[in-house]
């Protein structure tokens, strides 16, 4: 049986890491396809994950449109789905990448598979365009492999039919312990982390902080600087802040940030660097919905700088909160956090235990 995984961020790479390994032990025939819808992210996951492209349609270009993004990306794996015929082909989440080939194999009737499927905000703004992305996706696929018993909820009540659902977690999880068991092998050796090391204050509560939406752009990232300022009086914390390139984001952050002896503003991170410093921190600050997954499994607790979450679970069970853009109640929940947390009492990650890929390839075998 030859299957086909498609992606083109690096979120995409990552969750997509294990299966692909998982796949080619069980002796499926395995071909990988990147859009490159990020470039330098991407390239970074697929070395660390020791992944080779078969094709790499290397699609990125600065500032390109989502119109023309999806139109280039149906056009061009068009021909790697003729030329390579695969039984099924297999997509992730919610990206442009994910929406457009799911369409265009649906077009040629190959059979698609949906990593990751069935979340909800049923906002289509929030988050923008990626709910669409996922909501478009899931009537085209064939088999959807939900990471909850929410997003399996999600489908059913959109009228998915119960036998095309396969809840297995979520496959960031297989990537992180993944990736903690190889930085902490005594031969890995990471120059970032190394790095990152001598700015990591002993003694200080390292508070770590993302931000890349787009519905955040402009206010929404101004009035979380702020609260940062605010916070970064505190003599016990250091603020690591790994700044995003767009410049809708960059400006932004450096303008209101810089020359502060408690904030650090360093280059995006590799994804081992990340996971490491995640490690490290008391508490993370994000837009990121993996973030949003990754955290439970390593006991750190979550502010989630968006007004709805497809990651409800994380919010019912006390690992994330919602605190929109608004800084004050920015600064109100890190401060809570900093003054009261002590651990989590609920200690069961709402998405998995790290075994979704191996789920995922079961129920493959079984099928064909």
């Amino acid at each position: 049986m030859k299957i086909l995984l498609c992606f083109g961020t690096r979120p995409e790479a990552i969750k997509m890491a294990t299966l692909y390994h998982k796949l080619k032990d069980s002796n499926f025939e395995i071909k990988v396809c990147v859009t490159a819808q990020h470039r330098q992210m991407l390239d970074q996951v697929l070395n660390f994950f020791e992944i080779i492209p078969d094709y790499d349609l290397d699609l990125m270009q600065p500032s390109q449109s989502l119109n023309g993004l999806s139109a280039k990306i149906l056009s061009k794996i068009d021909k790697v789905l003729l030329l390579e015929k695969p039984d099924l082909v297999l997509v992730h989440g919610d990206t442009t990448t994910s929406s457009m080939v799911a369409l265009a194999a649906f077009h040629l009737g190959i059979k698609v598979g949906h990593i990751e499927a069935g979340l909800r905000t049923y906002n289509k703004q929030a988050p923008f365009p990626e709910e669409i992305n996922r909501q478009i996706t899931s009537r085209i696929v064939d088999i959807h492999f939900t990471p909850t018993k929410q997003a399996t909820q999600n489908l059913l009540c959109e009228k998915i039919s119960r036998e095309s659902i396969v809840q297995t977690g979520n496959t960031v999880i297989d990537a992180l312990f993944w990736t903690i068991s190889k930085i902490q092998s005594a031969n890995y050796k990471n120059e970032e982390i190394e790095q990152l090391k001598k700015i990591v204050s002993k003694g200080k509560k390292i508070i770590l902080v993302t931000g890349h939406r787009r519905e955040n752009y402009g206010e929404g990232i101004k009035n979380l600087c702020k609260a940062l300022l605010k916070i970064s009086e505190r003599d016990d914390v250091t603020i690591i802040y790994p700044v995003h390139l767009n410049p809708n984001v960059k400006d932004i952050v450096h303008e209101l940030l810089s020359n502060n002896k408690n904030v650090k503003l360093v280059e995006p991170l590799s994804y081992p660097a990340f996971v490491w410093l995640m490690q490290q921190s008391f508490l993370v600050v994000t837009d990121s919905g993996g973030i949003q997954e990754e955290t439970p499994s390593l006991g750190k607790p979550v502010l989630v700088t968006r007004n709805v979450s497809e990651r409800q679970e994380g919010v019912d069970a006390g690992f994330s909160i919602l605190v929109g853009t608004n800084t004050t109640k920015i600064i109100e929940g890190i401060q809570n956090i900093l003054n009261n947390f002590t651990g989590f009492k609920n200690k069961m990650s709402p998405y998995g235990n790290g075994d979704a890929s191996k789920k995922i390839v079961d129920y493959l075998l079984k099928l064909y």
